[in-house]
């Protein structure tokens, strides 16, 4: 099937998701401007204005009614998702790297960069305490990382943990509650640049640069698979229906002008969950994927690459009658 592709961003996707339903696709770029698609047609429904730097992160409560992002103006900025209102501006002392909503949407977290003297923290705020004039209020929680920045972030175990992704190839996993690490482990050996958990939550997939990602256990981190490419790799998700995990990534941005698109190195890869092996290929982008994330229902997926595209790829009979690995 011929895919959806999507052009409001004039320049790289730095991250892209559904909404619980999967009829919204939430946008953000390196163009300060985040936008919000209608999935089934591509159609753009709105943008929020209000970032005057690259925008790093977007993320979107369970009820679609709010909508964070974490930018490069040194601000995470808390948005209603009906009318793009700017609802809060959250000063921060460096950039802005991750930003999730809890499951429960009352809190969020945001993590900041080890940059202008600062080391990289990670905050908690209760979204319904805040507002333009409680904006720089003292939030729930703040930990800081001096050893390493974070670089991706997941809520777990109910809201009770939040398991943090790190530039040196890291991967922690804290207790909300009583404030504390309780455990810590270094599977990768570069950035991870993506993290997503399974539907269920018991399970979630890294990225990292170090050219793999890799299946953990959410309440251990016990690493249970890998699946190993030749290139970094940006982003990966986990499908809701298949044992399926799908890998976007590619060189780095400056490297791309001298690859053409034919090396194969900006396409989808599709791996099977348990036994690790890569068993199809989707082109499309001129540039790496940066973001990638599949619908809820698991019947299409959606890319945001370099290029300041974002495809929505449905997939056809044939992927679903597959008998693969069986």
């Amino acid at each position: 099937m011929k895919p959806i592709v999507l052009h409001g961003h004039d320049r790289a996707l730095t991250q892209i998701k559904y909404n619980r339903e999967g009829d919204l696709i939430f946008s953000s770029s390196k163009d300060q401007k985040p936008n919000v698609w209608f999935s089934v047609n591509g159609e753009r429904l709105g943008t929020f204005n209000g970032h005057i730097g690259a925008v790093w992160c977007i993320d979107v409560d369970w009820t679609s009614t709010k909508v964070i992002t974490g930018s490069g103006d040194m601000s995470a900025k808390l948005w209603d998702c009906e009318t793009g209102k700017d609802l809060a501006t959250i000063k921060c002392n460096s950039s802005v790297r991750t930003s999730n909503f809890s499951y429960s949407g009352t809190q969020a977290a945001y993590s900041t960069d080890s940059s202008n003297k600062q080391v990289s923290n990670l905050v908690i705020i209760d979204v319904r305490c805040v507002d333009q004039s409680t904006s720089n209020a003292e939030p729930i929680l703040r930990i800081p990382f001096p050893q390493s920045k974070i670089t991706a972030a997941l809520w777990a175990n109910l809201d009770q943990n939040i398991i943090t992704g790190h530039e040196n190839g890291t991967i922690s996993l804290y207790d909300l509650r009583m404030a504390k690490e309780l455990n810590s482990i270094k599977d990768h050996t570069a950035n991870i640049n993506d993290m997503q958990m399974s539907k269920d939550g018991t399970m979630f997939v890294t990225a990292s640069k170090d050219t793999s990602s890799k299946l953990f256990d959410s309440d251990n981190l016990v690493c249970l698979k890998t699946y190993k490419t030749e290139r970094p790799v940006n982003s990966a998700a986990i499908s809701p229906i298949y044992d399926h995990v799908i890998l976007g990534g590619g060189q780095d941005a400056m490297e791309v002008t001298t690859t053409s698109t034919r090396s194969g190195k900006f396409d989808s890869r599709f791996f099977h969950l348990i036994y690790e092996e890569e068993f199809a290929r989707v082109k499309g982008h001129f540039g790496p994927i940066n973001s990638l994330a599949i619908h809820p229902d698991g019947r299409s997926y959606a890319t945001g690459g370099e290029d300041g595209y974002i495809r929505v790829q449905s997939f056809d009979s044939s992927y679903h009658d597959q008998q693969i690995f069986d």
